[in-house]
């Protein structure tokens, strides 16, 4: 009898808790309503436009019609999988996006940082002010029109090659070169979006206590040395983040830049998944190929963010979750 009325009196006490809980959840919503109001409509705009179309990733699994819709089109199993991993084409594409994202994530992700470092140290407001603005300029600038200032200075009649030849040298091929295009499109790439970059990173440097700098001064530390021991080690949250974020798109090969800046004779060094996708799926129709393909880079993605992400919280603590 006394371990029935005990197990009644844990059930009941279990269900005071959980009472008193919903009530609490209750009384917050009450209280920040005004918040969930507002939450409300990108709640809905990620159901509609992020969940929703989940559904039309079984394209990759089925030989898709589209006289006969997603639902009527015949299963065919892994067989788009199959035919995709015994294509040379797909690894070539696969290859070159790894490329060309480590030797962005190489140069392109310490530039803002860097950037923002230096603006960091300027003293002159005004000067500090004119700079940024010059900076994040470029980032409201289209790829489209990037790329016709591009092949207007490195194309062979360019201002770059005219200056070449009237010092004598041969015209260089930028644009159709295998050897020039990656480092073409890792420059193009720092120009444009690292002054954007540095948002996030000098944002994280306000919050730094002056405090620290002024001791630091008062000990003769020099102004490189205050960078090393204090405004980097401020950063490194950030850092952390942002890097694991990166690897998390590590399999996106940024196809708005390759799209407008690549041709037919830099495919070889160029070509990047998101344009080999644009190729088949909507050029030659393949759509359950091109689904298949998406679907097993999002995995991959997803698989680096939780690989990097646990690596990260090992080294230094630091994770997105």
């Amino acid at each position: 009898m006394s371990g029935r009325r005990r197990a009644g009196e844990n059930d009941m006490a279990a269900r005071a808790v959980n009472t008193q809980g919903a009530d609490d959840v209750a009384r917050r919503i009450s209280k920040y309503k005004m918040l969930y109001v507002m939450l409300l409509p990108a709640v809905v705009f990620l159901i509609i436009f992020n969940y929703i179309p989940m559904y039309g990733a079984t394209i990759a699994f089925k030989d898709f019609w589209m006289t006969k819709g997603i639902l009527g089109s015949p299963w065919v199993g892994f067989e788009h999988f199959e035919r995709l991993f015994a294509t040379d084409k797909f690894w070539q594409v696969f290859r070159n996006t790894i490329e060309i994202n480590l030797l962005r994530l190489l140069f392109g992700f310490p530039a803002p940082i860097v950037l923002a470092i230096l603006l960091n140290e300027v003293r002159h407001k005004l000067f500090k002010r004119s700079i940024q603005t010059i900076v994040y300029l470029p980032h409201f600038i289209s790829w489209v029109t990037i790329a016709g200032i591009i092949f207007s200075l490195l194309s062979n009649e360019g201002l770059v090659n005219k200056i070449i030849t009237a010092f004598g040298g041969e015209s260089v091929n930028f644009l159709t070169s295998n050897a020039m295009f990656r480092p073409l499109l890792v420059l193009s790439g720092i120009w444009k979006e690292a002054g954007w970059g540095t948002i996030i990173f000098l944002a994280a440097l306000a919050g730094v206590n002056p405090d620290l700098y002024e001791a630091a001064t008062v000990d003769g530390a020099n102004r490189f040395k205050q960078i090393v021991h204090i405004t980097l080690p401020s950063l490194l949250p950030v850092i952390s983040i942002l890097l694991i974020l990166n690897f998390g798109s590590m399999m996106n090969g940024g196809f708005d830049q390759v799209f407008n800046l690549y041709n037919t004779m830099v495919y070889e060094s160029g070509d990047v998944i998101d344009t080999y996708v644009y190729r088949i799926g909507l050029t030659q129709g393949k759509y359950s190929m091109a689904t298949a393909i998406g679907l097993f880079l999002n995995i991959i993605n997803f698989l680096l963010l939780i690989l990097v992400n646990q690596a990260a919280k090992r080294m230094s603590g630091q994770g997105i979750y």
